[in-house]
């Protein structure tokens, strides 16, 4: 049996500085991903307009802005979300934290079969993941003494929490101590992944 490669991809750069390095590896993965045939949106987190509070938990309701409403619309369309983001304290940067948090609901991400009951629903399911990570700690060292927080919440907390699987993780580091030509070979990868739709 094969599996579809997807068609329709959702690049999410999740840096709030637009001329950051991981603006160029979502641009890299753009590029391959057109030159596989794939439809794409591509989206820059600093370019959205939304409270990343999500202040009243689930308690209340809190009106999702229009530029979350076209997240969640991009999301349903895609069949394979990529999301693009450095790590900072070991985890994702507050604003693409805010985006999950006011995005990824209840009615939309997942629901609970009762309420009374911890088992859920998984309302994305059929999609595929990709995170490509970059950090200034040796990645030998968050995977290792850290345990991979920050990957952990992405992956299992939030996408397969969700239905996304499978999810895949590329981790790019140091980024700090990294060469130029090393920097280059990234953005290769990058491009070679869209160009797989993995």
């Amino acid at each position: 049996m094969t599996t579809q490669a997807p068609s329709r991809v959702l690049i999410i750069q999740g840096h709030p500085d637009r001329e950051s390095y991981c603006t160029a590896l979502a641009e890299s993965y753009r590029k391959g991903a057109a030159a596989a045939g794939a439809e794409i949106r591509f989206v820059q987190i600093s370019d959205l307009e939304f409270n990343p509070n999500l202040a009243y938990g689930y308690r209340k309701r809190t009106e999702l802005e229009s530029d979350l409403l076209g997240i969640q619309e991009s999301i349903r369309w895609a069949d394979h979300v990529v999301f693009v983001y450095p790590t900072w304290w070991w985890t994702m940067p507050a604003l693409l934290k805010g985006l999950i948090d006011r995005v990824f609901l209840p009615g939309f991400a997942f629901k609970y079969k009762s309420k009374d009951s911890f088992a859920w629903e998984k309302l994305l399911k059929g999609k595929s993941a990709r995170l490509i990570v970059t950090m200034d700690t040796p990645v030998w060292y968050y995977q290792t003494i850290s345990g991979s927080p920050g990957h952990k919440a992405m992956k299992k907390g939030t996408l397969e929490f969700s239905g996304f699987k499978p999810v895949r993780v590329t981790t790019l580091g140091s980024l700090k101590l990294s060469t130029a030509a090393k920097r280059e070979s990234w953005l290769d990868k990058a491009e070679n992944l869209g160009r797989k739709l993995i």
